[in-house]
């Protein structure tokens, strides 16, 4: 059976935080509070507990979670060649609804899905979950609803949807927002520029998914850079 934690209780966070800290680490499924949805998360390092992931919300490997980081810091240890506009961006807009699709660290022994060396990273706005993943270290998280569904915006919403496929929910009540989720961003082709001698004119960054952050918002953080829809 799941268990379900009212964290905007003093008497219920700890136990809460503790609780996920736990069945995280033992290959379960948590789900978590952000500043777009409530979002379901396993251990990004652990292939066995990100495949739990996928198959609570009746996806596929075709569509790997993104990752939720606890600094900008850490994206140096999960990206390669991190270029400079992406620190930038992360500067302006982290924590915050931007995830960040860039080239992964070839040396990280993970399986998030069919990346395709790549990886999707993010800085929440929620002090809680990032005092949690500053404990638990990345974890690959996904909205926490089933596939074609509306991503909850209670904990207690998502577990109407996900059930006892998730250990432990954490409730801190309604998001903050709208619901609107985070803009997901393509900068690979910034790494495939540093690499190359034949550089373009204008470095590119494309929109793949059009979020709370606005192409005019990225166009002004970098005034040098094209943007693609």
């Amino acid at each position: 059976m799941s268990e379900l934690f009212n964290c905007s209780l003093s008497e219920q966070m700890l136990q809460g935080f503790r609780a996920a800290r736990a069945a995280l680490g033992r290959g379960e499924l948590a789900v978590l509070p952000t500043d777009t949805v409530y979002g379901v998360a396993a251990d990004a390092f652990n292939s066995a507990a990100v495949q739990k992931l996928i198959a609570a919300k009746g996806r596929t490997r075709q569509s790997p979670p993104p990752v939720l980081v606890s600094s900008v810091q850490t994206v140096h240890a999960l990206a390669a060649d991190v270029p400079a506009q992406v620190l930038q961006l992360a500067e302006q807009f982290w924590p915050g609804p931007l995830t960040v699709v860039t080239l992964a660290q070839p040396s990280l022994t993970w399986d998030l899905g069919d990346t395709f060396g790549t990886v999707a990273l993010r800085m929440p706005k929620h002090d809680f979950t990032l005092q949690l993943l500053a404990e638990t270290g990345p974890l690959a998280v996904s909205s926490a609803n089933l596939h074609g569904a509306k991503p909850g915006l209670t904990a207690a919403e998502s577990r109407e949807q996900l059930g006892d496929s998730v250990a432990v929910y954490l409730e801190t009540g309604r998001v903050a927002g709208d619901g609107t989720a985070s803009t997901i961003i393509d900068v690979t082709a910034l790494n495939k520029q540093q690499e190359s001698a034949d550089q373009p004119a204008l470095p590119v960054i494309k929109i793949l998914r059009s979020g709370a952050i606005t192409a005019q918002q990225l166009a002004d953080a970098l005034p040098q850079v094209l943007i693609e829809r």
